[in-house]
């Protein structure tokens, strides 16, 4: 894929929305909109937000602005279409897991279908790229890194990544699987203080190594 001159569309959470940057300009989209000539970069970023709707209503409202409600919502001339999302149903979301013959937006399984069916209905002649979650610090910790109490965890972060992957490959939807390319893995300290000081949100470097990522998957494709 050529990229100058294309309009991309980038929903997601608060790494979409540039937590931790130095300024907007070094979010990984905008570096790979100055990069590649990209005609338009939109970013769709929310933090806190989460892919699957949530049960209870979280006590930031602006949490439960999940995907599927924002993704209608979307410009609807991008040739190209990135979801990143998934850290935040791991750490604070109580969808329940479900299985793969969910549609029910309040299961992860579920969400992730209505999610890009939904996608694939809006933009049926853009690509659509999903990203799983990066590493992050206390990613084996079923209750989301401590964000949950004993008995809400449902699995690690790993069980959301594999979830997205397998939703994604049901759709044949390109997958550029951060979570083993990306380079940025909180737990191991130089890397950390290199890519991802606070152990979920990468600073200007990460959002450089994830925009070089992403450019070179979007070019296989």
């Amino acid at each position: 894929m050529e990229l100058k001159g294309l309009k991309i569309n980038f929903l997601g959470d608060s790494i979409t929305e540039g937590c931790k940057v130095s300024c907007t300009e070094n979010i990984f989209w905008n570096v790979l909109k100055k990069n590649e000539g990209l005609s338009e970069a939109r970013g769709y970023g929310i933090g806190g937000t989460r892919i699957a709707k949530k049960k209870k209503p979280s006590e930031n409202p602006r949490y439960d602005l999940d995907f599927i409600s924002r993704y209608p919502e979307m410009d609807d001339d991008a040739d190209v279409v990135v979801v990143f999302g998934g850290t935040n149903d791991f750490g604070h979301g109580d969808a329940e897991l479900g299985e793969m013959s969910d549609r029910d937006p309040y299961t992860f399984y579920g969400a992730c279908h209505t999610l890009f069916e939904g996608l694939l209905n809006k933009y049926p002649e853009s690509t659509i790229v999903i990203m799983t979650p990066l590493h992050r610090e206390f990613e084996d910790d079923i209750r989301g890194g401590h964000n949950k109490a004993d008995g809400e965890g449902l699995g690690t972060l790993l069980t959301y990544v594999n979830i997205i992957r397998e939703v994604a490959e049901y759709y044949s939807l390109p997958v550029l699987d951060l979570w083993s390319i990306s380079g940025i893995q909180p737990n191991v300290n130089v890397i950390k203080e290199k890519y991802c000081p606070d152990g979920v949100h990468p600073n200007d470097e990460g959002h450089k190594l994830i925009a070089s990522r992403l450019a070179g998957f979007l070019k296989t494709l």
